[in-house]
């Protein structure tokens, strides 16, 4: 889907070439994360891709054509590009925002408001509050996933996103992060994707191209950046905990115990002792009728009560807990964010998928060697 044969790119009045001879390919429908240390050649790689910049030597190809015989505008309208900064326009509404690729393209009006509304929905914007909205109403998150809902307006085949999670907070950013992965798997673009960022990377790239001084370094999948990096210098990127890093190579819904405990709140307490008899979990999962978590009821309380009460007379509010699509890393985090052994994993649908505790964590990373 994307190829790169040799790229050289020299700026003037520099010496040393900001790329050189760069060779590599993305395939269709993979995330290829580019990472490492600033001014290292990664955006404007990216850059060269849909023409921003110029190529001194070598030939790019998108879709099996060399991007220099394709007219750049044409170009960049089958490209969706995402940036740090967003780059909305203030003056325009959100709707505005999102139609501008296939105004440009000359849709009739009545699919770019039905394309406008189902990117709003697909980013769990709902249509009726935002549609009218300008940016400066929007939070830094908002206004991203208005950015991605840009780029997919006009359904690019390739993605390319420069930092698209940069500017949001550590919770925001992991949250999309999640998000955008989940969408992923149903829009199955050719993504390639920059950042400083090894944890994001590791967490986001289906393959990883370390980058130092222009020069590819290694490109290889993140099991094994982590696992047999190239050099020294990929080691010192990577950092020493990579036992913790590599968590973000497991999807929490995956690997989420699924034989737990799991009651409604109308449960007695003398009904639910004997459901905590079978397992060593810290809290029986407390239910509605739809099979989603309304908070939980702590072991050591549960057993230290007698008598006729149920469970939502004791039940604790839900904090911790994770997406499925959220990693083991973020499971870790929530655990520590609460202070909790446990934290329970839910499906899009806010339905109860399973639970993962801190013991039963440890395990995995055994497994897995880490």
């Amino acid at each position: 889907m994307i190829k790169l044969e040799g790229v050289t790119k020299i700026f003037p009045r520099q010496k040393v070439p900001a790329v050189k001879n760069l060779s590599m390919e993305v395939a269709e429908g993979e995330i290829c994360v580019l990472v490492g240390p600033s001014g290292c050649g990664k955006t404007t790689t990216m850059k060269m891709i849909n023409r921003l910049i110029e190529p001194t030597e070598g030939k790019i190809y998108v879709n099996g054509r060399d991007v220099a015989e394709v007219d750049p505008i044409k170009l960049r309208q089958n490209i969706g590009y995402v940036i740090q900064e967003i780059g909305l326009f203030p003056h325009m509404t959100i709707a505005e925002n999102i139609a501008t690729v296939p105004r440009e393209k000359g849709w009739p009006e009545d699919k770019i408001q039905e394309r406008v509304d189902v990117l709003l929905e697909l980013v769990g914007l709902d249509p009726e509050v935002y549609r009218n909205r300008k940016p400066a109403d929007l939070s830094g998150g908002q206004r991203q996933r208005v950015g991605v809902a840009r780029a997919l307006a006009a359904d690019p085949p390739i993605l390319l996103m420069d930092e698209p999670f940069g500017a949001v907070d550590p919770i925001t950013r992991a949250h999309l992060q999640n998000e955008f992965l989940s969408l992923q798997k149903k829009m199955k673009k050719t993504i390639m994707f920059v950042t400083h960022d090894i944890d994001e990377a590791i967490k986001m790239g289906d393959k990883i191209a370390v980058m130092r001084a222009g020069e590819l370094v290694q490109y290889d999948t993140p099991d094994r950046i982590l696992s047999a990096p190239a050099d020294d210098f990929v080691v010192a990127l990577v950092g020493h905990n990579r036992a913790l890093k590599r968590l973000n190579l497991v999807k929490a819904g995956d690997v989420a115990r699924k034989d737990v405990p799991v009651a409604k709140g109308t449960c007695s307490l003398e009904e639910a002792k004997k459901l905590l008899q079978a397992d060593n979990l810290p809290v029986i999962v407390i239910v509605d009728g739809l099979n989603r978590p309304r908070g939980v009821a702590y072991k050591e309380e549960l057993l230290r009560r007698n008598g006729q009460a149920h469970l939502q007379e004791i039940m604790t509010p839900l904090e911790s807990v994770a997406d499925e699509d959220a990693t083991l890393y973020d499971a870790l985090s929530t655990m520590l964010n609460y202070g909790e052994r446990y934290v329970v994993v839910m499906n899009h649908n806010k339905e109860f998928q399973g639970i993962i505790t801190f013991g039963y964590l440890l395990e995995l990373m055994k497994e897995n060697g880490s």
